[in-house]
């Protein structure tokens, strides 16, 4: 039996900030934005070649904004990631190189933390 996370849900203050941050710096897809009723909105982005979601909006998390911490996503190219979000005006840490891979952090406007992993090359899935 597969177990498969597909959804993470992220805190955020406001929907259309983060919504924007996500999609216009970040570059994630975004799925869906329903506003179901007045107390329910659900946005669903994706990052480029995931298949894992994030989601946020109005009534669908208890999580305080900002507490999401550590978010790992894998990237083909930490250096390349990085430019990617400082050339979108996202403010990104240097590259760490690690034996288990380079890594890069930043924050989306609520604090909330993501990590982006390089897999050094004895980890890579075979293409």
């Amino acid at each position: 039996m597969d177990w498969k996370i597909e959804l993470i849900f992220i805190p955020v203050t406001d929907v259309d900030r983060a919504k924007a941050f996500y999609v216009d710096q970040v570059g994630f897809h975004a799925d869906h934005d329903q506003q179901v009723n007045e107390q329910l909105r659900f946005v669903q982005l994706t990052p480029p070649g995931s298949a894992c979601s994030i989601a946020f909006g109005t009534g669908i998390t208890q999580m305080t904004p900002g507490s999401q911490r550590g978010v790992q996503v894998v990237v083909p190219d930490a250096a390349a990631a990085r430019q990617h979000l400082l050339d979108h005006g996202v403010q990104a840490s240097e590259v760490d190189v690690q034996p288990w891979g380079s890594f890069v952090t930043f924050d989306d406007p609520d604090g909330n933390g993501w990590v982006l992993q390089e897999l050094p090359p004895r980890m890579r899935p075979a293409p």
